[in-house]
């Protein structure tokens, strides 16, 4: 079935960067970057693209939209992204891509040990850097016999932001697509995150209505995955959408995602100028009205942990600018990780 370009996600973003010197070039949607080839969802079907000189697969993203040559299908050129996820990795001082374009970030957990605060903000700061909607997504309600009520999830996972759309579903359940289909229609991307054997794969083939991965089991003993997914890859969505499925991350380190941080700690963020101190750490110092918050009981003390650890992180992570304007020079701030 042929698919026209608005169905792929295509819209005015991306055509106003179309110039007439891009004359005889095709606009094509990545669909998945392997390690020395891309492949890429033309409305008619998926081609291989090769890559343009000195560039390598590590600068495109699932979701990019490019310009190729109609008849070599060489890259000609990468368009402007309008939401971009990515995410620092251990060792490494380029940032790794995740998802490029989406719409939505499905964060996907079980009702389980797998539901960690702490690891479901980090995906929640990346989603609020880069402009797209997060929705967390509780899998594994079908357990019964391991859940004692899903509206406790939901209710503990409305309290790591403001506003936060929360979801229970049953990954393996037809009603599971019907469940998401807000997000899912027609020319909408999806991405799916979060851990190894929380469901994502499952939920993948629900939602495309097909076996599109192969999926695996939590371990009962650590409630911890098993890798199914071992690339990142475009899927249309029954509904017309289209879905990113991603590995699974069991480590998600943080850099240039102040605003991200500060959106998901609204309320701490909104306390901070109150402080006596402009650059109060909320720590030790008198007058901080943070603090005091914490001791009137309205804001919880495990949540300005968790809030330090990501701000210090994203802190230490994130390069500096220094010299003069106009010559600056980036480096780095340490490079602390947790």
């Amino acid at each position: 079935m042929t698919r026209a370009l608005d169905d792929l996600g295509w819209g005015p973003f991306f055509a106003d960067q179309v110039t007439d010197d891009d004359a005889g070039l095709v606009p094509m949607r990545i669909a998945a970057v392997h390690r020395s080839r891309l492949m890429a969802e033309t409305g008619a079907g998926q081609v291989r693209l090769d890559l343009p000189l000195h560039a390598t697969t590590a600068d495109f993203a699932v979701g990019d939209w490019v310009l190729a040559k109609g008849d070599t299908r060489v890259v000609a050129r990468l368009l402007d992204r309008r939401a971009l996820l990515r995410r620092r990795t251990e060792g490494a001082d380029a940032r790794q891509l995740i998802a490029a374009n989406v719409d939505t970030l499905f964060v996907v957990t079980s009702c389980n040990d797998d539901f960690n605060p702490a690891r479901l903000e980090r995906y929640l700061a990346l989603a609020n850097e880069a402009g797209t909607d997060p929705v967390i997504v509780l899998t594994k309600i079908d357990k019964i016999d391991k859940v004692d009520d899903p509206s406790d999830w939901v209710d503990r996972a409305r309290t790591l932001q403001r506003g936060l759309q929360v979801v229970a579903l049953n990954a393996k359940s037809p009603d599971a697509a019907a469940v998401l289909a807000p997000w899912c229609g027609p020319g909408r991307t999806v991405a799916l995150v979060g851990s190894s054997g929380v469901g994502k794969s499952t939920l993948l083939n629900t939602l495309s209505g097909r076996d599109a991965q192969a999926t695996g089991e939590i371990r009962e003993s650590d409630a911890k995955g098993r890798h199914t997914t071992t690339a990142r890859s475009l899927h249309p969505v029954a509904g017309g959408g289209w879905v990113i499925d991603t590995p699974g991350m069991r480590t998600l380190h943080v850099a240039d995602v102040a605003v991200g941080i500060e959106m998901l700690f609204a309320e701490i963020t909104e306390l901070a100028p109150h402080c006596r101190f402009r650059d109060c750490t909320h720590a030790h110092e008198p007058g901080c009205a943070v603090q005091a918050a914490v001791r009137a009981g309205t804001l919880d003390a495990d949540r300005l942990e968790r809030w330090r650890k990501l701000h210090d992180e994203n802190r230490d992570n994130t390069p500096v600018q220094t010299g003069p304007r106009g010559n600056r020079t980036t480096l780095p701030r340490g490079g602390r990780r947790r």
